[in-house]
C-alpha cells in the first residue's frame, strides 16, 4: 500500500501546484477548493507552509462516520470513495481528526485518495507516495503527525 507524505515542507513555496494537480487529474475541476490536498500558511509568509491531506487512519473515522458508505476503509488505512453514494452530509468532515476532508460549498467532499498524481507537480520534491505496511499506516500517522 502507499500513502502520500510530505517529509520536505520546508522547501514548500505555496505555489499550489499539487493542489491544482489533484483538482484537475482526480478530481476533473480546476479550483484548488477542489482537491484532496491542500497548502496552507503555518503562520504567515516567513513561516513556511504545511499540506494538508489524509493520514491514511486506520480505521478511519470518516468511513465510519459515513452513513451511506460512499467512504469505506481502504485496506491498510485511509478510504475509498464513491461519490455517486454520497449524500453530502458533511459527517465524514466533521469526524475527520486533521480536517482533511474538504467540503466544497454544495456539500461534495473532497479527500487525499493517496493517488501520488500530485507529486510528479511539485516543483520543490515536498512530497512523495511512500510504501507502507498494513500496519505501517499507524506509524506514518506518528511521523506526519510529529513534523
Amino acid at each position: 500500500m502507499k500513502i502520500l507524505t510530505a517529509p520536505r515542507m520546508e522547501r514548500c513555496i505555496g505555489c499550489h501546484s499539487c493542489s491544482l494537480a489533484c483538482a484537475r487529474l482526480v478530481h476533473k475541476m480546476l479550483s484548488w477548493d477542489m482537491a484532496g490536498i491542500r497548502i496552507a500558511s503555518s503562520g504567515g509568509l516567513s513561516t513556511g507552509f504545511e499540506a494538508r491531506t489524509c493520514l491514511a487512519c486506520l480505521p478511519a473515522p470518516c468511513a465510519a462516520a459515513c452513513p451511506t458508505g460512499a467512504y469505506a476503509q481502504r485496506k491498510g488505512g485511509g478510504v475509498i470513495v464513491r461519490k455517486n453514494l454520497c449524500i453530502r452530509c458533511g459527517k465524514c468532515a466533521d469526524a475527520c481528526p486533521v480536517d482533511a476532508v474538504f467540503l466544497a460549498p454544495d456539500g461534495e467532499p473532497f479527500v487525499c485518495i493517496h493517488c501520488g498524481r500530485c507529486v510528479v507537480y511539485c516543483p520543490h520534491d515536498c512530497l512523495e507516495l511512500t510504501d507502507v505496511g498494513t500496519e505501517g499506516a499507524e506509524e506514518s500517522n506518528a511521523r506526519e503527525s510529529a513534523s
